[in-house]
């Protein structure tokens, strides 16, 4: 039902405005207004606070239906809304945190982002420079991120900043709420991408921005292991993405293969098309059946920190080799812009270094053999 549900939105309401958006570079507010109303922002979260509270799995089927749009820069905007910035109240906030931000975030009247990347610091979070020093009940915090997804027009952000000394690294590292309304922040720039144009991504300044203390998110110097266990969910997330956005390239070149003529013939009746095909349907599939079985074991309170890694370092390499094979076949039309394989190809290449780069993924899983 709930795939149903999701389908039958981004038929309706993502595939015929979807062009527009990447134009104007932006999600309208009342799309997260619509999900709201559907109850799909709320599946991470407690049902006293409006959620639904399904787990894992049904994030994964989420985020696996929302890709099949074609539109990776929509689903990314909403799946940092849903599943990694908001996620963080539900998993770590107090009471009064939860019932002062979650109602509006699960109906979305708030959108939210998660700040934690800076230039100096991406996949290695340990490293992040921004700092929060106490004053009195409230904290003064300075520094900068970079390439956050849903800044420019969002009304909270998951900040992540250092509160202990520099050489402390990870166990230094607090996480907070802070209202993008307050003085002292600023979006430095709004950033173009080479793909998901149509999400907002920007550059963050905070100047002396002073935040009271009760937005500390969960325990001070505590905030990178509230990271990681964002990160984890994080990446399944981007396993179900790959799994929508590379059966969706999939179908669109049947549906072209088994219609352009070449050589008195359609290029379905070349074997060469049929076999590649065949090939990266079965890597697709492959995904699908490994996100599967690592959020079902989630659920079921099963350790899955090698599965969530092994996802990550290679669902986004395998999207990549699709996309790319899909483009292939497409010929000169899918090279062309406007045409939906040609987006999803330029929109399938941050995933190999979004939430974790490969190559720190391979490294993550030999850790773990």
């Amino acid at each position: 039902m709930l795939r149903e549900q999701v389908r039958r939105f981004v038929e309706k309401e993502v595939i015929p405005n979807g062009d527009a958006w990447e134009r104007d570079g932006k999600i309208p507010r009342e799309i997260y207004r619509k999900l709201g109303e559907m109850g799909l922002l709320g599946m991470q979260h407690e049902e006293e606070y409006g959620g639904t509270n399904m787990g894992s799995l049904a994030s994964v089927v989420f985020g696996e239906e929302l890709d099949r749009c074609s539109f990776g820069g929509f689903t990314s905007s909403v799946t940092v809304h849903t599943d990694m910035s908001a996620s963080h109240i539900t998993r770590f906030g107090t009471e009064e945190q939860k019932a002062k931000w979650l109602p509006d975030i699960i109906e979305g009247k708030t959108v939210c982002c998660v700040g934690v990347t800076e230039a100096g610091a991406g996949s290695d979070v340990a490293g992040l420079r921004t700092k929060a020093v106490r004053d009195g009940d409230d904290w003064i915090i300075n520094g900068t991120k970079m390439f956050i997804t849903n800044a420019v027009y969002g009304d909270i952000v998951i900040l992540a900043a250092r509160t202990d000394a520099p050489d402390t690294g990870a166990r230094g590292i607090s996480m907070f709420i802070v209202p993008t309304d307050t003085p002292g922040f600023k979006v430095a720039s709004k950033l173009e991408k080479h793909g998901w144009l149509c999400s907002d991504t920007a550059e963050l300044v905070f100047e002396d921005m002073r935040i009271p203390g009760e937005n500390l998110l969960g325990q001070e110097n505590r905030g990178f292991g509230c990271i990681m266990q964002g990160f984890e969910h994080e990446r399944r997330m981007i396993g179900a993405m790959c799994s929508g956005q590379g059966a969706k390239a999939i179908e669109l070149t049947l549906d072209y293969v088994r219609t352009r003529r070449a050589f008195g013939k359609t290029l379905w009746d070349q074997q060469a098309t049929r076999l590649r095909l065949a090939d990266l349907a079965s890597k697709v599939a492959m995904i699908r059946a490994l996100t599967y079985q690592t959020a079902a074991s989630k659920d079921a309170g099963h350790p899955v920190s090698r599965e969530t890694a092994m996802i990550k370092s290679i669902a986004p390499e395998i999207l990549h080799e699709v996309v790319h094979g899909c483009l292939q076949l497409h010929g000169g039309t899918g090279y062309m812009r406007g045409t939906p394989i040609e987006r999803m190809a330029r929109d399938a290449r941050i995933l190999r270094i979004g939430g974790g780069a490969t190559e720190v993924m391979l490294e993550e899983v030999a850790k773990r053999l």
